[in-house]
């Protein structure tokens, strides 16, 4: 039987719940895995504040200093969310040689490389597999199942808020602030949601998953971000009528040594499997060279979906398994905006008069922009243009559209929002 000692830096919703799973099946991980779990220490700001688990208060400290430096300290499990103290604990830990498990999404999107550096000078471990969707077992899978295969595309639902939030707007007709509303009432959605409705939380995540995914490391200013904040009834009722679904995905590609990462609402078929992630769940669709395609589904967030990736992820390290694992860091570039190619839903408000339609399609095709479909709905004095692009240049989309400001036929562009298959 391995004893191991474990540290907690903190103790809040996550906390509770590793700790709970531990006690819980504490039995069955001396049994079935050799491991007798024992937390030693577990940093807190307040002693005297209400826990959601009993707890001996001989093991909280406030002192970072006194697990960090404890000698008999194994493994520490980092709970505390946000940048610092989180990083400086992290990495001190990995200086002094414990291995660290955490679900920080921010720290390791940040300094990654830093953490990886000092895990490989010590020896110790840093093993993050619930810092990207929660209980879906995402990095692992990549790491040690897809070694075969090159991975040339990801898309994924990797935040569960803005997906709630779609999806009331999809299957009752809400529109975003009532669907919001509803989020943080049922405890999805904080009473500050900037992180998730601008997109910000999927931008930590998908730099993870493409640095793993493309074996380059992609930094947090190289992804492009767009919230749902301006995604509208009106736009999902006119998708659906096309056949497509609106979803916050986060979307990796490798295009030869170049790699594209960005985030922000787009049309995707309702056929598609991803279209069909309902309310907060999460899913990764992953393409394989070998493999074909593989979809990953399951609790992106919570107390206990994270707290399975997060004892996962302790057991692992208990066993000695590597955890800083080199990804072979090629620099690849990233590609920007302007080089994008993508399809192009298009929706605006013009003045309703004969020859309006090909002055409008005449400046998509000044910029090398091709008119896949056009709907058009008439609104009295006005009349609103829906277009589907064929694939185009970003920059050539964002050009004609410039253009067409200056156009006296259009009133306002109300949405542009890029469509993937």
């Amino acid at each position: 039987m391995k004893k191991v000692k474990l540290a907690f830096l903190g103790l809040g919703t996550v906390g509770c719940g590793v700790m709970k799973v531990l006690r819980q099946n504490a039995e069955m991980f001396k049994r079935r895995e050799g491991l007798d779990l024992d937390v030693k220490w577990v940093l807190v700001r307040d002693k005297s504040k209400p826990r959601a688990v009993d707890i001996d208060p001989a093991t909280l400290t406030t002192d970072a200093g006194t697990i960090l430096n404890d000698p008999e300290i194994d493994l520490v499990a980092e709970f505390m969310g946000g940048e610092e103290p989180a990083f400086t604990y992290i990495r001190k830990a990995l200086m002094n040689g414990k291995s660290v498990v955490t679900a920080n999404k921010e720290v390791i999107a940040k300094h990654w490389h830093t953490l990886e550096q000092e895990a490989v000078k010590s020896g110790a471990g840093l093993y993050y597999e619930a810092s990207v969707a929660g209980g879906i077992p995402i990095i692992k899978t990549i790491r040690r199942s897809l070694q075969a295969n090159h991975i040339q595309k990801f898309m994924g639902i990797i935040n569960g808020t803005t997906n709630y939030i779609l999806t009331r707007m999809s299957e009752d007709g809400s529109d975003f602030n009532t669907a919001l509303k509803e989020a943080q009432r049922l405890g999805y959605a904080e009473p500050d949601p900037t992180a998730d409705i601008e997109g910000l939380d999927a931008k930590f995540k998908l730099s993870i998953l493409s640095t793993i995914c493309f074996r380059n490391q992609v930094p947090l200013e190289h992804v492009f971000c767009e919230g749902i904040t301006r995604v509208t009834a009106e736009d999902i009722a006119v998708a659906q009528q096309l056949g497509y679904g609106i979803k916050l995905l986060a979307i990796g590609k490798k295009h030869g040594d170049r790699i594209e990462a960005r985030v922000h609402p787009t049309f995707i078929p309702l056929s598609h499997p991803l279209c069909a992630v309902r309310d907060s769940y999460n899913a990764i669709f992953i393409e394989g060279d070998i493999v074909g395609n593989l979809m990953f589904y399951g609790r992106g967030a919570g107390d206990f979906p994270t707290a399975s990736a997060i004892v996962s992820d302790i057991i692992t390290a208990c066993q000695n398994e590597n955890g800083h694992h080199r990804t072979g860091m090629d620099g690849a570039p990233v590609i920007f905006e302007k080089d994008w190619i993508s399809r192009y839903y298009v929706r605006m408000l013009v003045s309703d008069r004969p020859g309006v339609l090909a002055e409008i399609a005449g400046l998509f095709g000044k910029h090398g922009v091709s008119i896949e479909s056009v709907i058009q709905k008439n609104r009295g004095e006005n009349a609103s243009l829906i277009f589907i692009t064929h694939e185009a240049h970003e920059q050539s989309l964002l050009r004609a559209l410039e253009d067409m400001k200056g156009c006296a036929a259009v009133s306002s562009i109300e949405s542009m929002i890029r469509v993937e298959r």
